[in-house]
């Protein structure tokens, strides 16, 4: 029996992302966007079911939950031409404050989250009831503003209590440095989200603006990238980390299946992506080889790489696990051959307390959408220098901590009305996950996992 997945949508970013990620699910299935299937989807070979479900007039709906603290984005995509596409019952928006949403504040958002629990958590039981074999539950979020952040972290919580045995994977999008943000209190936000998502995520896809942008500027050639050319970057990224999922071959049928290697300890489970080839329409021309050697290469670039950690080899960072979702037209047999080049030519440096650990996931693509590349691939990678991100937000969070600034908006929230234990607990965590990474490019990393469980426990 497939797996089957509900995916929830939080905040501004997050339905936007949902929202790109629906629309490419639709068009690679051949289900139109009223939910009906195109003429043309005669293949019937791929899974719908693990993310969609049948209504009973036979129309494909997502297992998608759409909330919101501000009614914006959800009334864009309900005046959109997907707007029959989505169950009605399974969006809701606030009706606290005239849908003024959580105003960039962590601890509003995650405050409303526990006034509308009920509410909430009776639109995702309705969906778990109703699934076969729910796996579990993909979050699309960002870590940085009000309603992503406090409400995405007090339902990743929740889910953790409420749904003990599932696995909770999120895509979380980090702020981009390179532009000053217009949400000062972006640090706080990102420091407490980053505590909930070491603490109650399996698997964290860490969606990088800062490199997002980049890619959209040097690669991509966009002079000024707007969110949804972003957002369909991202729900390419989406769309190929789930393909072995929806088109099934022998392996990684499943997401534990997909996610249990490159995850080898419970805390490092945040990670990385790459794609190739990545070209506009006008320069499809201009990649003239796609095999699986030079897909395989390719990703192994940190041009390639959406997440703005330096990855070059003089640094004592290294990979933990490598998964490469290979698509096309693809013969194993090269794809033997193209991981034995790359460990002979040591291309990418792997952690000295485990194995040199590339998996390898041939999938299909989809037979409705013309693609211009006989191989694309897309890379989850599991690396130390993720943790040049998580540095990033503490130096940001120290610097405004220090000052004091702007926590007169956080002390009007209960839980930070007698003290700011949440901020600093919050940093606490974040600086061992950071420690934790640092450990994990040394031999005697196994010996140091042991020895900081037994002083958690003694504490």
């Amino acid at each position: 029996m497939p797996c089957e997945i509900i995916t929830l949508q939080l905040g501004q970013c997050g339905n936007q992302i949902g929202f790109e990620f629906w629309k490419k699910l639709c068009s690679e299935h051949g289900i139109s966007p009223e939910g009906t299937l195109e003429d043309y989807a005669t293949e019937g070979t791929d899974r719908k079911d693990v993310f969609f479900y049948q209504a009973d007039d036979e129309h494909y709906i997502p297992r998608s939950v759409l909330l919101d603290l501000e009614p914006r984005v959800i009334h864009t995509i309900m005046n959109s031409p997907y707007a029959k596409l989505y169950n009605p019952e399974n969006i809701y928006m606030s009706k606290q404050g005239g849908g003024g949403g959580a105003g960039n504040n962590w601890a509003s958002g995650y405050s409303q989250g526990e006034r509308i629990y009920d509410e909430v958590f009776d639109i995702i039981d309705r969906e778990a009831d109703g699934s076969d074999s729910l796996e579990g539950f993909v979050l699309c979020h960002s870590i940085a503003g009000g309603t992503g952040s406090g409400l995405g972290s007090y339902i990743l919580e929740r889910l953790n209590d409420r749904f003990p045995k599932k696995l909770v994977q999120t895509y979380s999008v980090f702020p981009n440095q390179d532009e000053i943000s217009d949400v000062v209190v972006q640090p706080y936000n990102s420091l407490l989200t980053l505590r909930r998502l070491t603490q109650s995520a399996d698997c964290v896809v860490v969606l990088d603006n800062t490199a997002l942008n980049r890619i959209a500027t040097d690669r991509l050639h966009l002079s000024n990238p707007s969110f949804s050319q972003i957002n369909s970057l991202v729900s390419n990224i989406m769309s190929v980390s789930t393909a072995t999922l929806r088109y099934p071959s022998y392996m990684n049928n499943d997401l534990i299946g997909l996610i249990a290697p490159l995850i080898p300890t419970p805390r490092l489970h945040f990670l990385m992506t790459g794609y190739t080839p990545l070209t506009t329409d006008q320069e499809v021309a201009s990649v003239r080889k796609t095999t699986v050697l030079d897909v395989m290469r390719r990703l192994l670039q940190p041009k390639n790489m959406m997440v703005s950690a330096p990855l070059d080899r003089n640094t004592q960072h290294c990979y933990i696990s490598i998964l490469n979702i290979i698509q096309g037209e693809v013969d194993p047999t090269q794809v033997h051959k193209s991981l034995q080049r790359i460990r002979e030519r040591k291309m990418a440096q792997f952690i000295p307390w485990g194995p040199a650990s590339i998996q390898v996931a041939l999938s299909k693509k989809s037979p409705y959408i013309q693609s211009a590349h006989r191989v694309s691939g897309l890379m989850l990678a599991n690396h130390t220098n993720i943790s040049a991100l998580f540095e990033r937000t503490l130096k940001q969070y120290d610097k405004l901590r220090k000052r004091e600034a702007f926590l007169e908006q956080f002390r009007k929230e209960n839980m930070f009305a007698e003290n700011l234990d949440e901020l600093d607990d919050s940093r606490e965590v974040v600086q061992h996950l950071v420690e934790e990474y640092v450990a994990a490019t040394t031999p005697d990393y196994l010996s140091w996992g042991l020895n900081q469980a037994s002083t958690e426990s003694q504490s």
